[in-house]
């Protein structure tokens, strides 16, 4: 669904028009990913939320630096990725998109 890699930090948001496989329209309506940015902040809280019970339990009650910069440090990281899942997200729940095993790739 993505042209590049999620490693590729310069492009790991270009989508291509169309799926090579199935013709399918990845931009379904203009402005149609805009939802994908709410979708992205819920997963960006649930993951504060464990890594803020994670820091509480496993690293005793750190202060509240610790918290801060181990929360940043992960979203960073995980922006590719959270931003990926929240499109793919978008076009699942709101794009009537699913999957369909003829079109496999071996």
């Amino acid at each position: 669904m993505f042209s590049h890699s999620a490693l590729n930090l310069r492009k790991f948001d270009q989508m291509p028009e169309k799926c090579p496989v199935c013709g399918f329209r990845y931009e379904v309506e203009l402005g149609f990913y805009w939802g994908a940015m709410y979708m992205s902040y819920g997963l960006s809280v649930f993951i504060v939320f464990l890594v803020g019970i994670s820091l509480y339990f496993l690293a005793n009650d750190p202060p509240t630096w610790v918290y801060l910069a181990t929360v940043a440090f992960t979203i960073l990281v995980f922006t590719p990725i959270l931003f990926r899942y929240a499109r793919v997200m978008m076009l699942y729940f709101f794009g009537s998109v699913s999957f369909d095993p003829k079109y496999r790739q071996s």
